[in-house]
């Protein structure tokens, strides 16, 4: 049971790291990111299937279960640690991967259709964030200085200031964190998390192999041989 709890956790912050991805896509350099999600998503689904087929064996054993078993702890075997090297993988870059931001930020155009400024207003709402490192790297975009450089966007607004505006004469009410900061702290999270789960799947994973394999190597009561005596 704890195997598949920690399995399903693991999964869960895969589905999150996937889900703050797509709203934030065009602010990283390649999509790879998101492979750890994908591949720790796939292992908790496996391993609620083999937790199940654990729970039925443990009630009626046969070979061909026991190998079916060995077999879903195989590739949950593999795909943890696939997951678990990916993860650090992109825990180290994750600087590079956000290369993109300050480009982002400077093709914003306020318009909600366009990708780049419908990613930048998320990205600054979600994330509780104004700027690539502060409120001030607006003063520097090409929207900011075609607008009249008197407003900051309204996705800057502190959500706990309601009568915020987005006025550069109001800064105290933006947000006072820049998002790639915001952006690498939450995405930080989610890898290290999905390291560390992993890499307890992965020890436990090693552990039911080796009973398994103790398990099978004993003979099944049900195949037995005995010895028939003669009234």
């Amino acid at each position: 049971l704890t195997y598949q709890v920690v399995g399903v956790v693991v999964g869960v912050s895969g589905f999150f790291l996937y889900n703050n991805y797509r709203h934030t896509s065009l602010l990283f350099s390649e999509s790879y990111i998101i492979l750890p999600a994908a591949i720790v998503l796939a292992s908790a689904v496996l391993s609620l299937i083999a937790g199940l087929l654990g729970t039925w064996i443990s009630i009626q054993s046969t070979y061909c279960q026991q190998g079916l078993f060995v077999y879903l702890l195989v590739v949950i075997f593999c795909l943890q640690s696939t997951g678990l090297a990916l993860a650090y993988f992109h825990s180290v870059k994750l600087d590079s991967d956000l290369a993109p931001v300050s480009d982002v930020f400077q093709k914003y155009n306020g318009s909600s259709k366009d990708p780049a400024s419908e990613t930048v207003d998320v990205a600054q709402h979600e994330f509780e964030c104004c700027g690539v490192h502060n409120y001030t790297d607006w003063l520097e975009t090409p929207w900011f200085n075609q607008s009249g450089g008197l407003w900051f966007p309204r996705s800057c607004c502190n959500s706990t200031f309601p009568s915020c505006s987005g006025s550069v004469d109001q800064p105290w009410l933006l947000y006072s964190q820049g998002c790639q900061e915001k952006l690498q702290m939450k995405f930080q999270f989610f890898l290290k998390f999905i390291f560390y789960g992993s890499l307890v799947v992965f020890l436990v994973e090693v552990v039911l192999l080796l009973l398994v394999g103790q398990i099978m190597k004993q003979p099944s009561p049900q195949f037995g041989y005995r010895v028939l005596e003669n009234d």
